[in-house]
C-alpha cells in the first residue's frame, strides 16, 4: 500500500486498464526501478517509508503546485484563488528575444488573485507571500484560450520526403523536390498542405538508421535533405569541375533507385553532398548571409553549440558516444560549419513554407515531431539530466503487438521537465515552429503520459508515468499561438479517458484513419460520414500501413505472410481481412460511390472522406500513383526495407516527381479531392444549362 501512495506521488501507474472493465497490475520490480529513475529510492519498506513521508511532507509545506496554467479569458488558477486576500504576487515575466520584461507585483484583494490588466502570455515565474509571511513559487503559464483555428476545410498530401525524388535530387527526395511538390499541387489542384515525415537530425552509422522517428536531434534539422544547386553559394564556388564531378555522382544514386530497383541509400547520398557543402563553404558569403548566419547563431545559442559539437564528434569518432575519448572536443571551424550546415537547413525549411504560402496553400508544411531521440544522439547528450535514460518509451501489450513495443528512446523526466519550466519542450517547439505551417506531434498522447520500460525489462512489463498533461499543453498552445501555426495530434491508439477531449478544447486537431473508424459503442460498423469529428486529419492511410491499393488487394497480408509475421493462420486473415474491405466496399456502394475497379476504389474511399466534416482531408501521395508497397512494415527490421523505397507505380516501379505530376491517375484522383473539398456552386441567379 505505501508503495502504490508513494507511486501515486510521482506519476507512477501501478496498475492500467487497457480496455474497459480490464485491470493489469504492473510488476512491483517495474514500479521500484521507474521511482528509481525518477530519484526516488524505493528497493525496501524501509526506503519506501521514508520517501512517502519525504513526499507528503513536501507537498503538505508547498503553497503552490509546481507548475500552474492560466488559459486566457478563464477563471484564475485554483491554488491563486486560494490564496488569502492582501498576498503579495510577484511575477518574473519570461525573457523575450534576450531581454527580461519588468517584474509585475501585486496584492490579491476581492476581485481575485490577478491584476486587473490581465497577464500577458509566457512562461513566468511568480513568488507569493502570505500575511502570515510564508513563501511559495511557481512556474506559471499563461496560454491562449486554443491554438490557431484550422481552415473549414483544406485537403493536401501526405510524403515521406526521402520517397520523393525528382530529375534533380540526388538519390533520395531533397527540400527542392518538397517545394516544387508544393507549387504543383497548390496550383494545380488547390491543396492546402503537404505533410511530411520527421526531417530531425539523424544520428550517423555505417549504416545510419533510416528511420525519421528515431533521431539524433529533434530540435535540429538534417542537412542531408539540403538541394545543394539552390544554394547562393554553388554558382559562386570557384571549383566547378568538383561540384560537376559530385552532380553526377548523385545523378547516378538517382540512377540506380529509379532505374535499377536499389534501395534509397542515405549514406551514400551525404557523403556526396558533405563533399560539396565543405567546397560551399570556402566560398565568401554576400554581407546579408553572414549576417544573417550569425543571427541564427546568436539565436541558437548554446543548443546550437552543444549539437554543433556532438555532429563533429560523431563525425570524427563514430556516433556511439561511449567510444570517444574522454577529452574529446570540437575546434572553432568544426563547430562554426557544423552550425553553418543547420542554417543552410533551417533556410531552406523556411523557403518552402514561404513559397507554399505563396502558391496559394492555406496551411502550407505540415512538419511532423518524432515522440523522442535515440538515446546516443545530440538532444540527450546535450542535457543527459533531463531524461530517464534508464528506460525507453513504448506501448503496451494489444491486440497488434501482443508483447508491447519498445521504440528505443529514453522519455524526458516530468519532474525534471517542470523544475526548468518546460524549457527543453519551449526551445523544441520553437525550433520547429519556425518552419511549419502545422505540426503533427506523433503520438500525442505523450502529453499526457508515457509507457515506460526500465532497461532490461519486456516492453510488457513497463507501466505508465504520468506528466502534467495541462501544462504540456498550454506550452503547446502557446508557441503554436506565437508561430501562428495549427497543431495535428496523431492520437490513434490507447488513448487514455479524456485525452481527446482536452486537445480538442485547445484546438489540437486528432487523426482520423479511415479503416479504424467504426462504431466501436454500437456494434462496430463502419462510423457513417456524419459522425466523424471535425476537428480532425483525416486519411486512408499513414506510412505505418499498407496503400490504399494494397490494403484493397489483400496484398499487405501476402507481404506479412511471406515475411512470416502472421500469428494466425494465414487463411484466416486474409478471410477477416477480405471481410473488412468488402464492409467498406459495401457502406461506399450504398453511398452512390463508384468502386468498380482498383483506382475507382480508391478514389471512392477518399471520396468519402469527403463527405465527413473532417478539416483537414489528406491524400497519402503513394496512393495517387497506385503503390503498393508500405514505407514502413512495423515488426521487421533487416526482413523489410523500412524507410528506404521510393514512391512506386502498382508494378513497382519507381516514379519521379515529374511523372508523378503528368500522371493521369494522379491527376484524376487529386482533381476529384478537390471537387469534393470544395464543390463548385453556381452564383445567385445563374441558370442551369
Amino acid at each position: 500500500m505505501d508503495l502504490a501512495r508513494l507511486a501515486a506521488h510521482h506519476g507512477v501507474a501501478t496498475s492500467y486498464h487497457p480496455s474497459e472493465g480490464v485491470t493489469v497490475q504492473v510488476p512491483e520490480r517495474t514500479v521500484v526501478a521507474v521511482l528509481g529513475l525518477l530519484g526516488v529510492e524505493a528497493g525496501t519498506p524501509r526506503e519506501v517509508g521514508a520517501a512517502l513521508a519525504r513526499a507528503e511532507r513536501e507537498a503538505a509545506e508547498r503553497l503552490l503546485p509546481v507548475t500552474l496554467v492560466h488559459w486566457a479569458g478563464a477563471e484564475p488558477p485554483a491554488a491563486l484563488a486560494a490564496l488569502p486576500p492582501g498576498t503579495e504576487v510577484r511575477l518574473v515575466p519570461e525573457a523575450q528575444e534576450g531581454t527580461a520584461g519588468e517584474p509585475l507585483v501585486w496584492e490579491t484583494g476581492p476581485r481575485g488573485p490577478l491584476p486587473a490588466a490581465g497577464l500577458p502570455l509566457g512562461v513566468h515565474r511568480i513568488t507569493v507571500t502570505r500575511p502570515d509571511g510564508r513563501t511559495g513559487a511557481a512556474t506559471l503559464i499563461v496560454a491562449p484560450d486554443r491554438a490557431p483555428a484550422a481552415p473549414e476545410r483544406a485537403h493536401g498530401l501526405l510524403v515521406q520526403l526521402y520517397s520523393l525524388l525528382s530529375e534533380d535530387s540526388w538519390g533520395m527526395g531533397d527540400l527542392g523536390d518538397l517545394a516544387r511538390l508544393a507549387r504543383w499541387a497548390a496550383r494545380t489542384h488547390g491543396a492546402g498542405f503537404v505533410q511530411v515525415n520527421p526531417l530531425h537530425a539523424a544520428v550517423p552509422g555505417t549504416p545510419t538508421d533510416p528511420s525519421p522517428y528515431r533521431p539524433s536531434s529533434r530540435r535540429f534539422p538534417d542537412p542531408v535533405h539540403l538541394r545543394i544547386e539552390d544554394l547562393p553559394e554553388y554558382a559562386a564556388c570557384p571549383d566547378q569541375v568538383a561540384l560537376a564531378e559530385l552532380a553526377a555522382r548523385g545523378a547516378g544514386l538517382r540512377h540506380l533507385v529509379l532505374e535499377k530497383d536499389a534501395l534509397i541509400d542515405r549514406d551514400a547520398v551525404w557523403a556526396l553532398k558533405r563533399a560539396a557543402l565543405e567546397l560551399l563553404y570556402a566560398v565568401p558569403r554576400e554581407a546579408d548571409r553572414e549576417a544573417a548566419l550569425e543571427r541564427f547563431r546568436a539565436e541558437g545559442g548554446p543548443a546550437l553549440a552543444r549539437h554543433a559539437e556532438w555532429c563533429a564528434l560523431a563525425e570524427r569518432y563514430g556516433a556511439d558516444p561511449a567510444a570517444w575519448p574522454a577529452d574529446a572536443s570540437a575546434g572553432p571551424a568544426e563547430l562554426a560549419f557544423h552550425g553553418w550546415l543547420a542554417w543552410l537547413t533551417d533556410a531552406q525549411l523556411s523557403a518552402a513554407q514561404r513559397g507554399a504560402r505563396e502558391a496559394g496553400m492555406s496551411v502550407g508544411i505540415v512538419h511532423d515531431l518524432a515522440v523522442g531521440a535515440h538515446p546516443e544522439g545530440a538532444d540527450v547528450r546535450a542535457a543527459p539530466g533531463t531524461y530517464a535514460t534508464g528506460a525507453c518509451v513504448g506501448a503496451p501489450p494489444d491486440a497488434f503487438n501482443a508483447r508491447g513495443q519498445d521504440w528505443g528512446l529514453p522519455p524526458w523526466r516530468p519532474d525534471r521537465l517542470a523544475a526548468s519550466g518546460y524549457a527543453p519542450l519551449r526551445d523544441l517547439l520553437r525550433g520547429v515552429f519556425r518552419y511549419a505551417g502545422a505540426l503533427r506531434i506523433d503520438h500525442v498522447m505523450g502529453l499526457f503520459r508515457l509507457w515506460w520500460i526500465p532497461r532490461d525489462t519486456p516492453p510488457a512489463e513497463g507501466t505508465y508515468v504520468s506528466y502534467d498533461g495541462e501544462a504540456m499543453l498550454a506550452v503547446l498552445v502557446l508557441e503554436a499561438h506565437r508561430a501562428g501555426a495549427l497543431v495535428v495530434g496523431e492520437d490513434l491508439g490507447t488513448v487514455e479517458p479524456g485525452v481527446r477531449e482536452a486537445l480538442a478544447r485547445r484546438g489540437v486537431l486528432g487523426t482520423s484513419v479511415l479503416w479504424f473508424e467504426r462504431d466501436w459503442a454500437g456494434g462496430a460498423a463502419p462510423l457513417a460520414p456524419a459522425h466523424w469529428r471535425a476537428d480532425c486529419l483525416a486519411t486512408a492511410t499513414t506510412h505505418d500501413l499498407p496503400p490504399t491499393a494494397a490494403k484493397l488487394a489483400g496484398a499487405h497480408v501476402e507481404l506479412r505472410d511471406r515475411l512470416g509475421l502472421l500469428t494466425r493462420p494465414a487463411e484466416l486473415e486474409r478471410a477477416e481481412d477480405a471481410a473488412d474491405t468488402q464492409e467498406w466496399l459495401a457502406v461506399l456502394d450504398r453511398l452512390g460511390l463508384d468502386t468498380k475497379g482498383e483506382e475507382a476504389a480508391v478514389r471512392a474511399l477518399y471520396g468519402f472522406l469527403l463527405r465527413t466534416p473532417a478539416r483537414l482531408v489528406g491524400v497519402w501521395l503513394p496512393d495517387a500513383v497506385g503503390d503498393r508497397r508500405p514505407q514502413n512494415l512495423p515488426g521487421t527490421w533487416d526482413q523489410y526495407p523500412n524507410w528506404r523505397l521510393p514512391v512506386a507505380d502498382g508494378s513497382g516501379r519507381p516514379l519521379t516527381l515529374e511523372r508523378i505530376a503528368a500522371s493521369p491517375r494522379a491527376n484524376a484522383l487529386l482533381s476529384a479531392v478537390r471537387e469534393g473539398a470544395h464543390p463548385r456552386t453556381a452564383p445567385p441567379g445563374a441558370r442551369a444549362v
